[in-house]
C-alpha cells in the first residue's frame, strides 16, 4: 500500500532530500510492520533559540490506523546528540514508530494474549490536560501521554482509580506507559473501534 506523507518544515527551508529520506523510511519501517495506516504526518521544526545539547530539530511524527488509533512520536531539539543530523533524528522518530505500530498489530492480530491477573496492570493516578500518572500494583508511578491511550476519546473517560492495562517503553526520562487500555472491574479489557473522526485527531 502507499500510505499518504504529508511533511511540514517550520522555521527551515523545505528540503526534498528530506522528503525523499521520509519516503523512504515510511516503506521501510512503516508499510512492512502495518498495512492499514490511512496518514503518516511529519513536522520536522528548527527552533530558533539553540540548545546546549541534543540534534536542535523537533520532529513530530503523527499515524493514524484503522480502525481508530493514533500513534504520536516526538523528539524534542534537547535529545540526542548535538551531532544528530536532521536524518538521524526522523530515523530514530521512525524506528519508534515502528515498535509501537508492531505492538499495536500484535494486539490486534490477538498474538498478545492477555490473563485477567496480568490485565489489572495499574490504575490512574493522577491527571492533567495532556497526560496523566499510573500507580502500577508494585507501587511504581509510570507517565502517560493522552495519545497513548486507545479508544475513542478515551483519555476523557479516565479518571483517577480508573483500572488499566498498559504496555511500556523506555523513555527519556525513564519508563513511560504506551497503549493505555481501559479494563473493567472484572478485569477485562473494554474493546472500542470507532470510526475516526478527523476533528479528534491533535
Amino acid at each position: 500500500m502507499q500510505i499518504p506523507v504529508a511533511v511540514t518544515f517550520r522555521h527551515m527551508d523545505a528540503n526534498e532530500a528530506v522528503n525523499a529520506w521520509i519516503e523512504r523510511l515510511v516503506k521501510s519501517k512503516l508499510e512492512r510492520v502495518c498495512d492499514h495506516i490511512n496518514r503518516c504526518d511529519v513536522a520536522i521544526e528548527r527552533p530558533n533559540k539553540r540548545t546546549r545539547s541534543g540534534s536542535g530539530f523537533r520532529v513530530r511524527l503523527e499515524l493514524t490506523v484503522a480502525p481508530g488509533h493514533d500513534v504520536v512520536i516526538r523528539r524534542e531539539p534537547g535529545e540526542g546528540s548535538v551531532r544528530d543530523d536532521i536524518y538521524v533524528v526522523l530515523q530514530d522518530a521512525f524506528e519508534a514508530a515502528r515498535r509501537r505500530l508492531q505492538k499495536l498489530s500484535e494486539q490486534q492480530r490477538g498474538d498478545v494474549k492477555s490473563h485477567p491477573e496480568q490485565v489489572a496492570a495499574g490504575v490512574v493516578s493522577r491527571m492533567f490536560a495532556e497526560h496523566g500518572f499510573l500507580e502500577t500494583t508494585e507501587g511504581d508511578e509510570i507517565y502517560f501521554h493522552r495519545n497513548s491511550v486507545l479508544g475513542h476519546d478515551g483519555f476523557h473517560t479516565l479518571r483517577p482509580g480508573t483500572l488499566v492495562a498498559f504496555d511500556t517503553e523506555e523513555g527519556d526520562k525513564g519508563p513511560q506507559a504506551t497503549s493505555v487500555r481501559i479494563v473493567d472491574s472484572r478485569g477485562m479489557e473494554r474493546v472500542e473501534t470507532p470510526a475516526i473522526d478527523a476533528a479528534d485527531i491533535h
